[in-house]
């Protein structure tokens, strides 16, 4: 079995459940993946961050760090960071807050992030890319670059086309056809 089926299989054991659920996107769903059951896993970890650090490499990108909206983005951009010290050279981490502390420093990227940095941006579950969208405005009004997006799953309801709408490249790691939820 590849990564990737194995990755596929593992999202199914853990992440599909089957009911009637609202999603973020205010969108009705008759299943709900809840990625984090397979991207805070041991095995899960491994097998993202090989294979999203190859897309990201396939693509040609080649990001200062990767990083997201804070919980979902978290997971997969640590296991990408992990697998470039393997795998050189070493990519960084971010993580994107939904809303900047009254303390501190009051920033809303937090980790390793700079300004000028070039970035991907992660997500566990592309439904209408609200998400993502949220954190390429937090890294661009910080100063960033945005090379791209990498996804675990798209649920295929549009939210990749409305990110490659504002000129963003993504790339995604399965689909929901390719877990048979279609």
């Amino acid at each position: 079995m590849t990564d990737a089926e194995r990755l596929a299989a593992l999202l199914r054991e853990r992440s599909v459940t089957f009911g009637d659920f609202l999603l973020s996107s205010g969108q009705r769903s008759s299943y709900y993946i809840d990625a984090r059951k397979t991207t805070m896993s041991a095995e899960g970890l491994e097998l993202i961050g090989r294979l999203g650090l190859a897309a990201i490499r396939s693509l040609g990108w080649a990001p200062a760090a990767v990083g997201g909206l804070t919980l979902g983005a978290d997971p997969v951009a640590y296991a990408i960071a992990r697998a470039s010290l393997d795998s050189p050279p070493q990519v960084q981490a971010f993580t994107v807050r939904k809303a900047a502390k009254d303390h501190g420093t009051r920033r809303l990227v937090e980790g390793n992030f700079s300004a000028g940095d070039p970035v991907v941006i992660i997500e566990d579950v592309i439904t209408s890319g609200g998400s993502a969208r949220q954190a390429i405005d937090a890294i661009r009004g910080a100063g960033g670059a945005v090379l791209g997006v990498l996804a675990v799953v798209d649920r295929e309801q549009g939210g990749r086309q409305a990110i490659e709408e504002l000129g963003i490249s993504v790339v995604v790691l399965t689909t929901t056809t390719i877990l048979d939820l279609k």
